[in-house]
């Protein structure tokens, strides 16, 4: 079946948060592909939810990626029930790849697989869509992201402000700029009328409490915004300063200028965030970026 009459569509995607926010383009470019298709996205129960409020899917299904011969089953069910036209594999990885191969015997969808030697070298986004290209799909611009909105009245401070996330993943804490190093880029701010706001989720909460020990300035708002509202704080805060993280590529797509602290778990050439208005700055061992190099490239990058 040619792509663009195909009527059943699945896309994949099992990462982080990060992950999903660097494929809006690339499901953008899907929708744009098959407008009047049926298109389910494929994720993690965490971000099942967040899938559900995204224009360009009628459904999502959840995967926990659990190892059992049950799941695989279950999986294997999924799929062939729902009698896919095509499936775009956009994590392409051991896993995945083991999921086309439970579709047989039997019919299958088209499955595209994109050349590793187009994949090298490149910028996750471009990857995304380099699979998509693989099975007919032309880029097709920037998404919109309008969608990525709620009300933030009474919550954003009503004067300039800048959007710090000194959280990441738990178990990757050499991800993180030490908190002492956010309070004093916190104090710093303040000390130029404009206000850190501390964002993140409830796994923050240690690194936040520190920071606010030391900057009791600084507005908490650390678990207490979805991320509709994290997307409307983007647009209206002067810059956001972040580590490699799902909030920092968020506010990056919504189009706040921003900057992304890495240590060396991090490759800027393929997970720098992506935006109109971004850098980064990166440290093998993030403690040692200074303050005051972070305060220079934040006032190279916005106005605060």
């Amino acid at each position: 079946m040619a792509g663009g009459t195909a009527r059943r569509v699945l896309v994949i995607r099992l990462g982080a948060l990060g992950d999903l926010i660097q494929c809006f383009d690339a499901f953008h470019a899907v929708r744009a592909r098959h407008p009047g298709a049926e298109i389910a996205l494929l994720t993690k129960p965490a971000f099942a939810g967040f899938g559900r409020t995204m224009p360009w899917f009628d459904r999502v299904w959840e995967d926990g990626r659990s190892r059992s011969p049950a799941h695989y089953w279950h999986i294997r069910s999924l799929l062939r029930g729902a009698r896919l036209d095509v499936v775009y594999d956009l994590q392409a990885k051991p896993r995945t790849r083991l999921y086309r191969r439970l579709l047989w015997p039997g019919p299958a969808p088209r499955w595209p697989v994109a050349d590793p030697a187009a994949l090298a070298g490149r910028h996750n986004r471009d990857r995304y869509l380099a699979v998509l290209a693989a099975g007919g799909v032309p880029d097709a611009g920037a998404a919109d992201l309008s969608w990525l909105a709620a009300p933030v009245d009474g919550v954003a401070p009503a004067g300039p402000f800048v959007l710090l996330v000194p959280g990441c993943s738990p178990h990757l804490p050499h991800k993180r700029w030490p908190p002492a190093s956010y309070a004093a880029l916190g104090r710093a701010l303040l000390e130029a009328g404009t206000v850190p706001v501390l964002v993140g989720t409830a796994a923050d909460r240690d690194a936040a409490d520190r920071i606010l020990a030391d900057c009791p300035g600084a507005l908490d708002l650390v678990g207490r915004t979805s991320l509709a509202q994290l997307g409307s704080l983007a647009r209206r805060a002067r810059a956001t300063v972040g580590n490699d993280t799902g909030p920092v590529f968020l506010t990056a797509a919504a189009g706040c200028p921003t900057l992304m602290l890495m240590s060396h778990h991090t490759d800027p050439v393929r997970s720098a965030p992506w935006g109109p208005r971004t850098a980064w700055l990166k440290r093998d061992d993030l403690s040692a970026l200074p303050v005051a190099e972070v305060v220079a490239a934040l006032a190279g990058l916005a106005r605060v």
